[in-house]
């Protein structure tokens, strides 16, 4: 930074300085025309609305998480209901025979698989 600059910053602040004591005011018949224009100009305030009710439908398909969420829902469904009815043999030999008593792989009982079922043959017969 030179000399000349500096000078020329103190001439520039002298200015500033004399611009700052004299700053003008608003007249208060300015201000209250400006208020009056600008409060006729302010748009309306919006009504408040309440909000609509859910109906019991659309309260379920939000705690699901949707429509997404109840088309993934119904294809695991479908998924399911048609592995139930079909029963591929494939998976049926992976199952170890589970799944279809009668095929040619060992085949287990209910018996064998829920050990605790066999009691409830004693609630089943009636003694009379």
């Amino acid at each position: 930074m030179t000399n000349t600059d500096r000078d020329d910053d103190k001439m520039l602040e002298s200015f500033f300085e004399a611009g700052r004591a004299d700053a003008p005011v608003p007249s208060q018949d300015l201000m209250a025309r400006i208020l009056a224009d600008a409060q006729a100009n302010m748009p309306a305030p919006a009504p408040i609305a309440t909000p609509a009710r859910r109906g019991l439908l659309a309260g379920l398909l939000a705690a699901v998480g949707g429509w997404p969420s109840v088309a993934t829902m119904a294809t695991a469904a479908v998924a399911g209901v048609w592995l139930g009815f079909v029963q591929p043999d494939a998976l049926n030999s992976l199952s170890g025979g589970t799944l279809l008593p009668g095929s040619t792989a060992t085949a287990y009982e209910v018996d064998d698989l829920i050990p605790s079922y066999g009691s409830f043959d004693v609630l089943l017969t009636e003694e009379g």
